[in-house]
């Protein structure tokens, strides 16, 4: 393809390392496609709220897509643009569906993360949880409510954990419970842990978005990513890209594959341009 006006890139397993790093060759990569007048934003499955810290590693503050295209955020301005909501009725219709389907293993537990208006709104507000959400990462705040008060607000995302499955697992499971038009249901790590949208919405809704926003064609995006959750958007780009180090499902839905994050695999597809 020509040059591409517009790159988003997935974060987690894409942009950095295992040690949550941005190498020097990959950044100096990004700095050298936004010189040359490409857009570059990130599209990822955190929330808008934990994207300072991938940020604070680049010269730049772009807008972006964030909780997996539910999410438009304005990193410069601090500003949410826009959002899409699950809505409390659907989420207790989902959540009584996924309990039905989890009996057999174990349960689920949920979690909830609410848009707000801040990156920096107050994280027990932003996120909540029933009481026996079993984090998969580094606890940051969160707030802790009976499931029911969980769900009783809209949220961006719903997450479904079960500590004795995989991802993989859990989705095979769930997927025949949930109808497609009522919620889009994607994972992001391999450890047990579902996420729950809006129907329709996923990073290349977000991507999308942020291509009209800068004019850009369809053709002239690029897009790179390694989990299920980026399936939708690398088929959507006009040149999809897996990392090497991507689950085998995403590299069959990609254009093209490159190094690993360990290897600065985003370096290494922007070095074909920049």
């Amino acid at each position: 393809m020509n040059t591409p006006r517009l790159i988003a890139s997935d974060v987690d397993g894409t942009l950095l390392t295992p040690q949550d790093r941005i190498t020097p060759r990959v950044r100096d990569a990004i700095v050298r496609a936004v010189g040359e007048g490409t857009e570059v934003a990130l599209a990822t499955g955190r929330p808008h709220r934990w994207i300072f810290p991938v940020l604070d590693q680049l010269p730049i503050r772009p807008v972006c897509v964030t909780a997996n295209g539910a999410v438009l955020y304005d990193s410069a301005n601090d500003r949410v643009i826009r959002s899409h909501v699950l809505d409390p009725d659907t989420m207790a219709e989902i959540l009584e569906s996924a309990r039905e389907a989890f009996a057999p293993f174990g349960g689920i537990s949920i979690g909830c993360e609410r848009a707000g208006e801040s990156a920096f709104d107050p994280e027990e507000e932003s996120f909540v949880v029933d009481p026996n959400f079993l984090h998969t990462w580094e606890a940051q705040g969160f707030g802790v409510q009976p499931a029911h008060e969980v769900i009783a607000a809209p949220a961006v995302k719903l997450i479904l954990r079960n500590e004795s499955m995989t991802a993989p697992e859990m989705y095979e499971v769930l997927f025949p419970f949930i109808d497609p038009e009522v919620a889009h249901v994607t994972f992001s790590m391999n450890e047990g842990l579902l996420e729950v949208a809006a129907p329709g919405v996923t990073k290349a809704l977000g991507v999308a978005t942020l291509a009209e926003m800068h004019g850009v064609d369809q053709a002239d995006v690029v897009c790179v990513g390694d989990m299920p959750n980026d399936i939708e958007m690398l088929q959507w780009a006009g040149l999809g890209v897996a990392m090497g180090n991507a689950r085998p499902e995403v590299k069959d839905a990609a254009d093209l594959v490159t190094g690993t994050n360990e290897e600065s695999g985003v370096a290494q597809l922007l070095e074909r341009w920049f």
